[in-house]
């Protein structure tokens, strides 16, 4: 087929021509899902098969959003945890990136690896480049170079079964697939709807999970008005609602309406239309009303309750779908929100408190269950918002993401390195010798102060002040979005401890540690 990018699918579309290359690509990137869940079985189920897995770690999202992400370039360092995979002998890897990756920090990861030599492992790896910066996905980078696709193709080994891995998959995605003439293991671009904010609250009423009174599908700022009111009608005692983008992320998207010092007499939906200019608490700083309006008119979303709580926590659970239909609950987490709303993921502790890690846990199996009934494969998330009460907690299930999230690196981190496994039940994980292991993770340790740090001073860092990860104790300090510090003054950690108060106590010590060293030669 003709090479082509998305922008150009687009532009077919808005045209009302190539209709029969759009519906060819559709029908191939069908054919090759089919032909992976008849691969997967045998291949993924032999840690000795020969597979390839290409890796293109792109953040196919909301570029306007994404834009207020500082060093989002970086973020597709994430997926270096991905090497983790090399632990399998006869598993080759193809990583592709927006900007080279420091081959230190290569080093850096290839060095965890458990039970495999570093060498071993290097000479089944393949890094590739764009080597383009610009503020635009990954995946529509690589399209547009014929010659880096050819090189993707040929960089698999001959008898080797090879897959796509992404951080999320959108229709850029699926052309790519078709035309390197590998499937993807993720949700396809077609159901994504499933995920979006208003598609999510129709998922949790299916499977009769609670979730926040409120509304879906709504257009523009008339229907966003018209929402509100007739929550706070329904319920006289509302204090705040929130309004979300379907297609939001991360926080960004959100908006907070309070009727604190609100008259809520007279015509209600027209005093808010009124009103909804000067009340309307955007989470994005940067973003003005008339920006905010603009976005939602485009990608649609929801006004739904804000959940009031003396003592609120922000679960998630974190699960997968295979090519077989199987769901698995992998993980729960407590997130961390800050921010002026604390509305934007910053950090989580893993696992899940233990007073209900296995209630969500089977919340997240049922929801799986529905996704997977509507053909939902891969990875997939759902946040909660949980309200202590005196009989236990309440948990109001907030959202769906089909893709990859902030936990999904570090919890991949902690099993590639100890082998284990999440227990839904007991809401504990266990090493493969039977420990116990926990962990906090953050995308967002950041200070002014680290600017200038390179990778290779971070690394040095580390290894004097015995930050690194001890594979005899199976805890320690795991760092990612490296390349990021020097230039943002940000990168990532995830801190493995033999148990939450000892996964805790090494991000304080990792933060001390680096504030230290930070000042010595400022």
């Amino acid at each position: 087929m003709n090479n082509f990018s998305i922008s150009a699918v687009d532009e077919m579309q808005q045209a009302g021509a190539g209709t029969r290359e759009v519906s060819r690509v559709t029908e191939k990137y069908e054919e090759l899902s089919r032909q992976f869940c008849l691969n997967y079985q045998k291949i993924f189920g032999d840690d000795n098969a020969m597979k390839t897995v290409v890796i293109i770690p792109s953040l196919s999202v909301d570029q306007q959003i994404l834009a207020r992400v500082h060093g989002s370039v970086y973020y597709e360092e994430r997926l270096l945890c991905l090497l983790m995979l090399l632990r399998m002998p006869a598993t080759n890897l193809i990583y592709v990136t927006s900007v080279p990756i420091d081959p230190v920090i290569v080093d850096y990861y290839l060095h965890l690896l458990p039970g495999i030599t570093g060498y071993h492992a290097r000479n089944r790896l393949t890094m590739l480049c764009c080597y383009d910066a610009t503020p635009k996905p990954l995946t529509e980078k690589i399209l547009e170079r014929p010659r880096l696709m050819n090189r993707i193709r040929s960089s698999v080994p001959p008898g080797s079964f090879a897959h796509i891995t992404c951080f999320n998959t959108t229709d850029c995605e699926r052309i790519l697939a078709v035309q390197l003439g590998m499937p993807i293991y993720g949700c396809n671009p077609s159901l994504l709807n499933h995920g979006s904010k208003s598609g999510s609250r129709k998922i949790f009423r299916e499977c009769g999970i609670s979730l926040p009174a409120g509304f879906e599908d709504l257009r523009d700022e008339s229907d966003i008005a018209e929402a509100i009111a007739e929550l706070k009608q329904r319920n006289p005692d509302l204090q705040s609602a929130m309004v979300k983008m379907n297609d939001g992320f991360a926080g960004e998207g959100n908006a907070i309406f309070s009727f604190m010092k609100f008259d809520s007499a007279g015509n209600l939906k027209a005093k808010i239309k009124t009103h909804l200019r000067n009340s309307l608490k955007i989470v994005d700083g940067n973003m003005d009303y008339d920006g905010f309006m603009q976005k939602f008119n485009s990608m649609h979303g929801i006004v739904e309750e804000y959940v009031e709580g003396e003592i609120k926590h922000s679960p998630s659970v974190q699960g997968r779908i295979n090519p077989l239909g199987e769901v698995q609950v992998l993980s729960t987490h407590d997130q961390v929100l800050g921010g002026s709303f604390k509305q934007v993921f910053t950090g989580a502790n893993f696992p899940a408190n233990g007073e209900y890690a296995g209630e969500i846990g089977r919340a997240g199996y049922c929801i799986g269950k529905a996704l997977k009934e509507k053909g939902v494969i891969g990875r997939f998330g759902i946040d909660f918002i949980s309200i202590k009460q005196n009989d236990g907690w309440k948990h109001y299930a907030i959202e769906i993401n089909l893709r990859k999230g902030g936990t999904s690196h570090p919890y991949l981190i902690l099993q590639g390195l100890t082998i284990g496994k999440y227990d839904v039940e007991s809401g504990i994980y266990h090493t493969a010798n039977g420990q116990p292991r926990y962990y906090f993770c953050s995308d967002q340790v950041y200070n002014e102060a680290y600017r200038g740090l390179t990778s290779h001073d971070l690394i040095d860092i580390a290894m004097y002040n015995r930050l690194q990860y001890d594979g005899s104790l199976q805890e320690g300090v795991v760092f990612h979005l490296i390349g990021a510090l020097s230039q943002f003054g940000k990168m990532g950690a995830v801190c493995i401890g033999s148990t939450i108060a000892r996964a805790n106590a090494l991000y304080r010590l990792m933060l001390q540690v680096l504030n230290k060293e930070a000042k010595r030669f400022a």
